[in-house]
């Protein structure tokens, strides 16, 4: 289960993302928002983190503009380590050194078809764990 946010300006590819999603038979709630009507985007990030977080969704996806706001928002949430990513290789290595459990992409930075890639890569790729297991468990401690 894949847990969906974004705020307005985010809205227009996060509806393509759920197009995409379909697609594939991947399974999701959308926490908001629902249009493009003005919004603050902490409100979706809080929601949405907060499902990954509870171990409601395995994964989140969250958008706005940037990317910057919704992904400094997500990480408030304990147990989220949200990553903006902006193309495919940033999502394949935040997933296999960081156990990133939720991505963030702004609308306003890339497009329908590099998103995309962006999400299937960040869908598919697997944590190494080893050393990086170590960082992230000193991230973990910084929760503390």
């Amino acid at each position: 289960m894949i847990a969906l946010g974004s705020d307005h300006g985010g809205f227009p590819l996060k509806q393509h993302i759920k197009e995409y999603l379909d697609a594939h038979g991947l399974d999701y709630v959308d926490y908001g928002c629902a249009d493009t009507t003005s919004c603050d985007y902490p409100v979706y990030a809080k929601a949405a983190a907060e499902a990954v977080a509870s171990g409601k969704c395995e994964r989140g996806i969250v958008i706005c503009t940037t990317g910057v706001g919704i992904s400094i928002a997500a990480n408030k949430v304990k147990g989220v380590r949200c990553a903006l990513c902006t193309d495919p290789y940033v999502a394949e290595m935040t997933r296999r050194h960081n156990d990133a459990n939720m991505l963030a992409m702004g609308a306003g930075v890339v497009g329908p078809n590099l998103a995309e890639r962006i999400v299937e890569t960040f869908l598919t790729t697997e944590f190494e764990g080893g050393r990086h297991q170590r960082r992230v468990d000193l991230i973990t401690d910084m929760e503390k």
